[in-house]
């Protein structure tokens, strides 16, 4: 009999890679569609709207990906 089951660990790992790429492509995509550079707007200028905006999109783009590898 088997103690650890090593394919539940492997589906993690690589579901959560997935989302990881996914919300990256996800953040590509915003960043090409907006005038600004976010992030320089975020860590240069200090642009606390437009980091409230981007922590958002990160959070919501996070959930769609969760639901969706989920079912």
């Amino acid at each position: 009999m088997e103690l650890f089951h090593v394919q539940p660990i492997v589906n993690s790992i690589l579901y959560s890679f997935l989302g990881i790429v996914i919300l990256l492509i996800g953040y590509y995509i915003i960043e090409k569609l907006t005038p600004e550079n976010t992030w320089k707007e975020v860590v240069e200028k200090n642009n606390v709207a437009v980091a409230i905006v981007l922590a958002a999109f990160i959070i919501g783009i996070s959930m769609i990906i969760s639901a969706a590898i989920h079912g």
